[in-house]
């Protein structure tokens, strides 16, 4: 079958409309489960003092993996506790059952499940919700991105020194905290700005509704981001690596903007990397 007959069956057959009341189910279980349990959080670590996990991480996946499942057994799936299951597949669900585990384990209310459905090695699927907000983004390749049902449009914000920023640190940042904190230091001089919320996908979603203009981070997975970059692009804003090139889910650090601010944030990052790698390297910390 070719691609045009494969879209044209896919439509007919209402798998769009499936897919989305699926993804839509599963995260508004996680959601559930997150709410359930932030009473009576129990906390492990998985690599490190800081990177950690709880027992709603692990319950809210098994909950979202279980409903992809039954509705759709053939998919491939990749998720954040469990990892990637053994089907090969054209059809792929990437998942972040809670986003913003740390937050999440001190009660912080910045967390969400994130959802994203991945057809031939393309997103066309996102669903992110945070269930103490009750803040529901979804997106469709070519059907615009919603915030609780209606649309939403990234900022119009023309310049760094108007804009408000968002970032975070990866798990590494005890080791490598010279070298992130030299990008936190440059944009910091020239925005109003930077916020680090602790949860990617939000942040992602927020450059989505205007709450910030841009957002940068290393050490990103893809269920950290995947859901999250479809949201951003049917805002009308940009995704890619750090340098500029086509948005690479394994790349692991990702630019994103409303468009207009893609070029400035792009050229301080490069402006500022020899800096951030010779502080790194003599181990001295950003003033």
């Amino acid at each position: 079958m070719s691609k045009e007959s494969a879209a044209m069956h896919n439509k007919s057959n209402g798998l769009p409309e499936k897919l989305e009341q699926v993804a839509l189910r599963a995260a508004r279980a996680a959601g559930r489960i997150h709410l359930q349990r932030l009473s009576r959080i129990k906390v492990t670590r998985k690599t490190n003092a800081i990177d950690l996990v709880t027992e709603a991480d692990r319950e809210s996946e098994q909950a979202v993996i279980q409903m992809i499942k039954r509705a759709f057994p053939g998919h491939a799936i990749l998720a954040e506790e469990s990892g990637a299951n053994a089907l090969i597949s054209d059809h792929r669900w990437i998942i972040d059952p809670l986003d913003g585990t740390t937050n999440y384990a001190h009660a912080f209310p910045m967390f969400c499940v994130s959802i994203a459905y991945e057809h031939r090695g393309r997103v066309e699927l996102a669903v992110v919700f945070d269930a103490l907000k009750r803040e529901l983004f979804v997106a469709a390749r070519g059907r615009g991105a919603r915030l609780n049902a209606r649309p939403i449009h990234v900022s119009t914000t023309p310049s760094l020194d108007r804009s408000l920023l968002a970032t975070g640190f990866p798990y590494d940042r005890r080791e490598r905290r010279n070298l992130y904190l030299t990008f936190w230091e440059a944009f910091m001089m020239r925005t109003q700005g930077v916020r680090r919320t602790g949860s990617a996908a939000l942040d992602l979603c927020y450059v989505a509704c205007g709450r910030v203009d841009a957002f940068w981070e290393f050490g990103l997975r893809p269920w950290d981001v995947a859901a999250g970059a479809l949201i951003i692009t049917e805002a009308g804003g940009r995704v890619t690596n750090l340098d500029g090139s086509a948005l690479d889910l394994e790349a692991r650090n990702l630019l994103a903007s409303n468009g207009k601010l893609h070029r400035a944030m792009r050229e301080t990052i490069a402006k500022a990397w020899p800096e951030a790698e010779r502080r790194q390297a003599e181990g001295r910390s950003a003033p």
